[in-house]
């Protein structure tokens, strides 16, 4: 039998700070399905690729922005 993938490990890789979410939240994570996965990857890589630019925004407005 093959083991299941560790969707905590690879959302964990990628800089999600899934130890500090409680363990129901990270029961949800452990059942998304690979396309769910897929998504909240991509998301992920989206927001980290304007991640400077709005950070120097909240910075320059004194966090107004958030």
């Amino acid at each position: 039998m093959t083991e299941p993938p560790d969707r905590l490990a690879e959302l964990y890789g990628a800089g999600f700070a899934v130890d500090l979410l409680t363990e129901e939240q990270r029961q949800v994570l452990t059942d998304l399905t690979p396309e769910e996965l897929d998504l909240l990857l991509d998301i992920k890589g989206r927001l980290d690729a304007v991640g400077p630019e709005v950070e120097a925004h909240g910075e320059i407005a004194g966090g107004a922005l958030f």
